[in-house]
C-alpha cells in the first residue's frame, strides 16, 4: 500500500497510529518532516532490533493471557511490527493470539480490556448501523469478520466479549494470507447474551439485557448487511461463532446476494477435508472406500459432512451412495431415520438403521475407517473407542477437531497411545509431539487457518462477487498437495506452519483461477495471477516515507 505523505498525521498523532507508526525506527529525516522530533528517544533502531526488544519483553511473561495482552498492546501500537513478530514465530505464538488462549482471553475479555479495537453494532444503535460505520477512520475496508458472541469456539455464549475472536481472525489474514491490516475490520454484532455471569458482571462491555431472537434478530442483521454493502460494496464478510441455527440461516440468507461465507461450516470442512485427503496419502486408500463417523452434529460436522458429499461425487458416486458413508452421533445417538427429534440438516444424514445409543456401540455397529470429533466434549474419544478404531482398521483415522485444547476429544497421547501408534491423528488445537516406544509422532493441527487466508486473499484481490462451496473443496485439495513427503513420514498430514504463507499463495491462485472460470471477477484477469497475488501481499518491513 502506497501512502500520501502530503496526507499524513503529525507528532503524537502519528505515533497513535498503529498502521503508520515506527516507533524508534523512524528516521531522522522522518522525524524532522512529521514533528518527531523530542517526542522519541534520539537514536534510531533498525526494525531487527526492536524485535530483539519486544521479544525478550515478550519472553518475561509468565502465562499465556500475559502474553496475548502484551500482543495485543503491541498490535494496538504497531501493526507492521506485530505482524513481522508473529510471522518469524508463528509456530510459538499462533496459540497465542488465536487457539487456544484466545479463548480464554475472550473469557476475561472485560477484565483485560485495555483500549477498543473493532467495531461494535450494539442494539441501541438499531436504526443508526450506516451512519455510524462512517466512524470507521478506514474508508477501504476488504475483509470483515463478524461475531455475535453466541458460540466462541466451545466455550459457549460471550456476547461482546467474542470481539477477541474477529480480531485474531483478521491478525491471521494478515500474517497468513498477506491482507493488508487497513483493509481489515473486525466487529461484533451485540444482540445481548443468555450468560448471566456476564448479565452480572460490572465490568462486562456489552448491552446487559437477554438475548434478541426471531424476526427482530434477522431485521438488525439485515440492517448490518445492508450498510456494510453499501459503504464497501467489494467486502468479504466472514460470519464467525454464531449459534448453530443462525450460522446456517445467514449463509443461505446472503450467501448469493453478497460475498460471504461460514468459517465454521465451510472453512472447517476444507481444512478437515484436507487433512483426510492427506491422510489417505498414508492409507493409499481411495476416498470412495471410506465410512466416516461423526461425533456432533453442528456446524463443523455438517459442514464437514456435505463437502466430503461433494467430494465423494467427484470420485463418481452418486449423492445417495456418498451420503451413505458419513454418519452422524448426536446427544440422542446414532442418527437414523425414523428419530422424530432431527432438524433439516440432520435429516439430510439420517440413514436406514436400527437405533444406536451410543458412540462406542456405533463404532462396532459402522465400522467407521475415520472418526471425527466436533462435539467439544473432552475425552470423548474414550480409551475403549481408539482401541476399537485400531482392531477394526490398520491406519485408523482419528480426527479430534473441537477447541480450544480443553475441549478436544482426545489428546495426541492418547489417540496414539491407544492405538499403538497406529493412528492417523489431527486436532483442532496444538499438541506436543508424541515419543512412544521409540519414536517421535508429530500430530497435524487441523486449524482453519490454512484455510481462510488464502481463500480471503483471492476475494479481496479479484473482487469476487461470491464464495461457492466448490472454493473450499478446490483449498482442500490445494492444501493437501502442500504436504511433503517428508511430512506424511511422521505422520503429519498439515503441512508446517512455518510455510503458511506460500500455502496461502497457492490457495488463492486456485481460487482465483476457478472464480475467473466462474465469471465471478470484478477485475480484469492479470497475465500472471500468482504474481499479481504474491505482489499484493503485505510486507511488515518498515516503509521509507521521506
Amino acid at each position: 500500500m502506497k501512502y500520501d505523505i502530503s496526507s499524513f498525521p503529525r507528532g503524537v498523532e502519528l505515533l497513535r497510529n498503529s498502521l503508520l507508526n515506527k516507533d524508534t525506527a523512524f528516521t531522522d529525516e522522518e522525524r524532522e518532516t512529521f514533528g518527531l522530533e523530542g517526542l522519541v528517544p534520539p537514536r534510531v533502531f533498525s526494525q531487527e532490533i526492536q524485535l530483539m526488544r519486544v521479544k525478550e519483553n515478550l519472553n518475561r511473561k509468565t502465562s499465556d493471557i500475559e502474553k496475548y495482552i502484551f500482543l495485543t498492546a503491541l498490535q494496538d501500537r504497531n501493526e507492521a511490527l506485530f505482524t513481522r513478530l508473529v510471522m518469524e514465530n508463528l509456530e510459538e505464538l499462533l496459540p497465542i493470539i488465536y487457539t487456544p488462549t484466545v479463548g480464554r482471553a475472550c473469557i476475561e475479555y472485560a477484565h483485560i480490556y485495555r483500549r477498543p479495537r473493532g467495531f461494535y453494532f450494539a442494539t441501541k444503535y438499531k436504526g443508526k448501523f450506516r451512519r455510524i460505520l462512517d466512524n470507521w477512520p478506514q474508508k477501504d475496508v476488504r475483509a470483515i469478520v463478524v461475531t455475535d458472541g453466541e458460540r466462541i469456539l466451545g466455550l459457549g455464549d460471550l456476547g461482546a466479549n467474542g470481539m477477541g475472536i474477529p480480531i485474531g481472525k483478521l491478525a491471521l489474514y494478515t500474517v497468513c494470507g498477506g491482507i493488508h491490516p487497513a483493509y481489515c475490520l473486525p466487529v461484533v454484532i451485540d444482540v445481548g447474551t443468555e450468560n448471566d455471569e456476564l448479565l452480572k458482571d460490572p465490568l462486562y462491555i456489552g448491552m446487559q439485557h437477554r438475548r434478541w431472537r426471531g424476526e427482530k434478530y434477522y431485521r438488525l442483521i439485515d440492517e448490518f448487511m445492508c450498510a456494510v454493502k453499501d459503504k464497501y460494496p467489494h467486502v468479504l464478510v466472514q460470519f464467525e461463532d454464531f449459534g448453530n441455527e443462525n450460522a446456517f440461516i445467514l449463509l443461505e440468507r446472503y450467501r448469493d446476494k453478497m460475498c460471504v461465507f461460514n468459517d465454521d461450516i465451510q472453512g472447517t470442512a476444507a481444512v478437515a477435508l484436507g487433512g483426510i485427503y492427506s491422510a489417505l496419502r498414508i492409507t493409499k486408500k481411495p476416498l470412495t472406500e471410506q465410512k466416516f463417523l461423526f461425533l456432533g452434529a453442528g456446524e463443523a460436522g455438517i459442514g464437514i459432512g456435505r463437502l466430503l458429499v461433494e467430494a465423494l461425487k467427484q470420485e463418481g458416486l452418486k449423492e445417495e451412495e456418498a451420503r451413505l458413508r458419513c454418519w452422524y452421533v448426536d446427544s440422542k445417538g446414532l442418527i437414523v431415520k425414523g428419530r422424530n427429534d432431527l432438524n433439516p440438516r440432520k435429516q439430510e444424514f439420517a440413514h436406514d438403521h436400527p437405533p444406536v445409543g451410543d458412540f462406542i456401540s456405533a463404532i462396532k455397529k459402522i465400522k467407521p475407517t475415520a472418526i471425527i470429533g466436533v462435539c467439544g466434549q473432552k475425552g470423548a474419544f474414550t480409551e475403549e473407542a481408539l482401541k476399537t478404531m485400531a482392531k477394526i482398521n490398520d491406519r485408523p483415522i482419528i480426527f479430534s477437531l473441537s477447541n480450544p485444547t480443553e475441549k478436544s476429544e482426545c489428546t495426541a497421547y492418547e489417540a496414539y497411545f491407544y492405538t499403538k501408534g497406529k493412528a492417523i491423528f489431527a486436532s483442532g488445537s496444538p499438541f506436543p509431539p508424541v515419543y512412544l516406544e521409540g519414536k517421535t509422532y508429530i500430530s497435524g493441527q487441523g486449524n482453519n487457518v490454512y484455510i481462510f487466508p488464502g481463500i480471503g486473499l483471492a476475494t479481496v484481490a479479484f473482487m469476487i462477487k461470491k464464495v461457492p462451496d466448490v472454493f473450499f473443496l478446490e483449498a482442500a485439495k490445494v492444501l493437501s498437495q502442500q504436504v511433503s513427503k517428508q511430512d506424511l513420514d511422521g505422520g503429519r498430514i498439515f503441512p508446517g506452519l512455518s510455510n503458511i504463507r506460500k500455502v496461502s499463495l497457492e490457495i488463492a491462485t486456485r481460487v482465483s483461477e476457478l472464480a475467473y472460470e466462474m465469471g465471478l471477477c470484478k477485475l480484469p484477469r492479470p497475465n500472471s495471477i500468482k504474481d499479481h497475488l504474491k505482489s499484493l501481499m503485505y510486507d511488515p518491513r518498515y516503509e521509507v516515507y521521506v
